[in-house]
Parts: C-alpha cells; sequence; structure tokens
C-alpha cells in the first residue's frame, strides 16, 4: 500500500450533498478548490432524497422572528440562539439565490413561490417542489451548465473517493487522507478542509438516510480532536413506509401531513387528538413519532406493525400535483394512496447533534470548517421539517466563504499519518469478520436499545455490544473493499458518540425520551446545556437553556 497521490488545493470540501456543494462554489470564489464525494455528486447523497421543503420567511404576514422563535421551540431551546437566527434571516436570501440560478419550485396564481404548512411552525412557510424539492435543489446546484461554469470554474470534483481521516499539522487540519475506487492511498492538502458529510442514522436498522448516511464526518472530526454537542439527538421521522421489508424505512415527507394527510390506528381513530390535540398532525416530529410508537405499543397499530396515514379525501388533483412522488413510491409497493391509505412507522432520520461551530461554521479544531448535518447546535433538540435544506444553503454558503478567506499556510504532512493509515488498511486485507455482518449487528443493536424510549440499562448494553465490535478484525475481501472497513469502524465510533451522549442527558428533552428519569424539559426551569465529547474531555454544560 503506498500513497501514489498527492493533491493540494486551497479549500478541500468533503461530500456532495446541498451543503457540501454550495460550499464548495462558495469557496472557489477564492481559490483553487476540491469537491471529493464517496458518491456520485448531486446523486448519492441525502439532500436529493429530501422531499418535503425549504423553509424561508417570504410573505408579509410571516417573520424572520416568528421562524426563529418556533425553530427555538421545536428544538426544546437547546438550539444555539445564534445560529439558529442565521438560519431564519438568511434563508429568504439563499431561496432567492437557488430561484435567480433557475431551480424550478411550485408558484402561487399571483407569481409568488409557493409555500405549505408544516409541522410546528405558525405560518406555511415550507417552499416546494411537489414533493422532490430536494432533488430540483441539487439539480441547480450540480446540472444547470450555465451556472457551474459562472460560478465554479475553480472547482475539481472527485467522485467515488473515500476520506478515510482527516490530516494535522500540530493542532490544525490541513487536508485528508483518501482512498480511490482501487484502494489507493491519496494525500490530500488544503489551506482550509470543510466537512460536510451528511448524518449518520445508517446507524440503525430502519433509516431514510441514503447508504452513504454513515456517520464518516462524525468519527473523523472526533478521532482528530474536535468537539461534538448533543450527539443524542436523533431524530426519528415519524412516517417512514414499513412495507415491503426491503423499502422499511423509506421516507414519506412531512408534505403528505402538510397537504392534509391524517394519522389513524388500527380502529379508525385519528388519534394525534390524543396527543396534541392543537396541531394535530402538524406537531412536532418528535412529538408525532412518539405518538405512533406509544399508539403501537398499546396494541393500536396495523398487522405489519405501523399506523395509517390517509390522503383518500383528497381530490385526486392534489395528489397527483402536490404529491406525485409519493403517488409513484406506493403505486410501486401495490398501494394507489388515492383509494388507500398508507402504513407508516418511525424511522431513523436526522442527527441533530455535530460538530460544535461558529457562526463562520468553524469548529474546535484550526482550519477544519463544518456545515449541513455533520454540525451541531443550530436544531437543539428536534429540527422542524423544512430547516434542513435551508441549512445546507445558509451555511453551506457561510462555510465556503469563511473557508475560502482563510490565509494560504504552508502544510507539512507528518509521514508518520500516512504510515499509520498504510498499516491500519494492511490490517484489513488479514482481518477475519465480514464488515457486513458487524454493520447488520451495529443496526439491529441501536434499534433496540438507543431508538425513540431510552433507559440507562439499555444504552449501557447497547454501548457494551459496539465496543465488542469495535474489537473485531475486518476483512477486506480485496483493496477495493478497504474503504467498507474504514465506513464500518466509522458508524461503530458515531453509535458509540450516540449512546454516550444519551447517557450523559438523565433528562427527557425533544427527540430525546429517557423513560427510567422523571425529569422532563421544562423551558421556564431547566439548567441542561449541551452534551460534549472529544478525545479529552466529556460531559454537560452547566449554563441555563431559556426559553
Amino acid at each position: 500500500m503506498r500513497a501514489d497521490e498527492v493533491t493540494d488545493c486551497h479549500v478541500l470540501v468533503i461530500g456532495s450533498g446541498g451543503a457540501g456543494v454550495r460550499a464548495a462554489i462558495e469557496a472557489s470564489q477564492y481559490g483553487e478548490t476540491v469537491l471529493i464525494s464517496k458518491t456520485i455528486v448531486g446523486k448519492g447523497g441525502c439532500t436529493t432524497m429530501a422531499e418535503g421543503g425549504y423553509n424561508a420567511v417570504l410573505r408579509d404576514v410571516d417573520t424572520c422572528g416568528g421562524h426563529l422563535e418556533d425553530t427555538m421551540k421545536g428544538g426544546a431551546f437547546l438550539n444555539d440562539p445564534q445560529l439558529a437566527d442565521i438560519l431564519a434571516r438568511e434563508a429568504p436570501l439563499r431561496m432567492g439565490d437557488l430561484v435567480k440560478w433557475g431551480a424550478v419550485f411550485d408558484f402561487t396564481d399571483t407569481d409568488e413561490v409557493a409555500q405549505r404548512p408544516f409541522g410546528g411552525q405558525r405560518f406555511p412557510r415550507t417552499c416546494y417542489a411537489g414533493d422532490r424539492t430536494g432533488h430540483e435543489m441539487m439539480m441547480t446546484l450540480v446540472d444547470r451548465p450555465s451556472f457551474v461554469m459562472e460560478h465554479a470554474k475553480n472547482v475539481t470534483v472527485l467522485q467515488e473517493y473515500t476520506v478515510i481521516d482527516l490530516l494535522k499539522d500540530g493542532d490544525s487540519v490541513i487536508g485528508a487522507l483518501a482512498l480511490d475506487e482501487k484502494g489507493n492511498i491519496v494525500v490530500m492538502k488544503a489551506d482550509s478542509t470543510v466537512l460536510a458529510t451528511g448524518g449518520g442514522t445508517r446507524v440503525y436498522d430502519i433509516s431514510t438516510n441514503s447508504s452513504s448516511g454513515t456517520g464518516d464526518g462524525y468519527a473523523m472530526g472526533y478521532r482528530t480532536g474536535a468537539e461534538l454537542i448533543d450527539m443524542e439527538m436523533v431524530q426519528f421521522h415519524p412516517t417512514g413506509a414499513i412495507i415491503p421489508y426491503d423499502a422499511r424505512g423509506r421516507l414519506v415527507t412531512e408534505a403528505v401531513r402538510g397537504e392534509g394527510g391524517v394519522l389513524k390506528n388500527v380502529y379508525g381513530e385519528r388519534f394525534m387528538k390524543t396527543y396534541d390535540p392543537a396541531r394535530m398532525e402538524l406537531s412536532t416530529r418528535d412529538v408525532v413519532a412518539r405518538a405512533i410508537a406509544a399508539e403501537i405499543q398499546k396494541g393500536r397499530g396495523t398487522k405489519n406493525g405501523g399506523v395509517y396515514l390517509d390522503v383518500t379525501h383528497l381530490s385526486r388533483e392534489q395528489i397527483e400535483t402536490r404529491l406525485p412522488v409519493m403517488l409513484e413510491q406506493f403505486l410501486k409497493f401495490g398501494v394507489d394512496i388515492r383509494t388507500t391509505p398508507m402504513e407508516v412507522a418511525p424511522t431513523a432520520h436526522h442527527i441533530m447533534g455535530g460538530l460544535r461551530i461558529t457562526p463562520e461554521c468553524r469548529t474546535t479544531l484550526p482550519g477544519l470548517f463544518a456545515c449541513g448535518e455533520v454540525s451541531g447546535g443550530v436544531h437543539g433538540a428536534n429540527r422542524l421539517g423544512g430547516n434542513a435544506l435551508a441549512e445546507t444553503q445558509v451555511f453551506g454558503k457561510r462555510a465556503g466563504e469563511a473557508a475560502g478567506k482563510a490565509p494560504v499556510r504552508k502544510k507539512s504532512v507528518d509521514e508518520r499519518q500516512v504510515d499509520a493509515c498504510r498499516k491500519r488498511l494492511n490490517a484489513f486485507l488479514s482481518g477475519s469478520t465480514n464488515p457486513a455482518q458487524v454493520r447488520t449487528k451495529l443496526q439491529l443493536a441501536m434499534w433496540e436499545g438507543a431508538g425513540i424510549f431510552r433507559t440507562a440499562v439499555a444504552l449501557e448494553e447497547t454501548l457494551h455490544t459496539i465496543r465488542h465490535l469495535q474489537t473485531m478484525n475486518l476483512k477486506a475481501a480485496s483493496a477495493q473493499n478497504l474503504a467498507e472497513c474504514c465506513i464500518v469502524q466509522n458508524m461503530c465510533l458515531t453509535a458509540s458518540l450516540i449512546c454516550r451522549s444519551a447517557l450523559l442527558r438523565t433528562e427527557s428533552r425533544g427527540a430525546h425520551v429517557r423513560t427510567d428519569v422523571a425529569k422532563t424539559h421544562e423551558p421556564e426551569n431547566s439548567p441542561f446545556g449541551h452534551t460534549f465529547v472529544s478525545l479529552t474531555r466529556e460531559g454537560i454544560e452547566t449554563k441555563e437553556v431559556k426559553a
């Protein structure tokens, strides 16, 4: 194993979803930028799969202050107020960019961007392109040649390269080590490095995430010494498909409820009136997910282990024009949602925690920036639907701009880092355990022990299982399989960070529910702050978190 390729650039962007591509476009205005992706850019990430919409204040009846308040309340007041304020204030500007660059959103008869209601928001502020909003955004950022030619001339794109670790010179990050499609080591030096690797709920058995959502950025950041916050805050989307078996967890967009879909148990009862009579199906995701899980636990679920999501009372035209992807998806499953209710259940969806960042997206390590789902603080203890796509553009721009403005540095790569990487990879070639088996055992353990409802006993047992899996000698069948072994190691580390953080937070707040403790989040009397983990420290901040 040898390092047979070395690249040197001003900004290295790791990840090719909405945040990564936007960061690369911004950074390229300041110098040579490399965008590296373990998938095909614009095709393999979770942004492309995001269906519901993009939150932005576009009407006089709404305000950015109202968006901030809804975001803070939805996040159980664990959000970083400054980051949440930036999201609310700059989301309309970034929406304007997308429209100017050619994004085809739905428009009203008066030529305004159409907006639909989403959970936890006082006004309809979710902009959409049918139920394929993320796909439309990525096509705008990646596949519109006139835009790419004008704005991203200095971007070199490396596809199907897997970044396996960050490089440091002293305390500063100076790039990364990657594997190409043949398993060769590539040394990538950069004045600034942006992590935009997305989420990690593939550590769970049932997840909406694409195959790339394996938590690589969390793991690499932690190993390098960055501090992460609130990793216990994992959002379980209320509505994931449950049949057929191989489609379990596939996202059933919140847009279905935004368009008027209703939830019913096996007896035909609209049960959300019991859990949130004011907001019903448009309550926040944590509340709706717990309500569905509770109905199933109490024996009021379907024989397939779900509940019904019903849009049969809507007009055929509304379903066909506003929910075309959902209609097509369920037709493939043998269900016509125009005449038959969908069966749904909660599915692991989004990690609200991540690398601690400043408003300029700087992490706690010099030279390292983070944006998108890999960063923490914007969403607090629960994310409002529609805020994630906005986050990709708001903080993708900020990260790329700040990284691009950073000074050019002399970068000295310590060969011992490359040698350690080579040693790690060589061990995989002589290993004995199939990484797919480790992945499956990890996912089942996390689903059972670190899901919607948690206890210290179950979390400790799950952590014990993870630590056992981390001792396995992973086997790479060939040099091309080396990346798979690295990814499974990242999944195990990310899962352990979730469990360790969940044990630290001995209260129920937002998406994190501890059934073994009496304390429940109350904003007016809440001394808990962020959980934090790093190589050098771990605990809970004692500052007040106020409404």
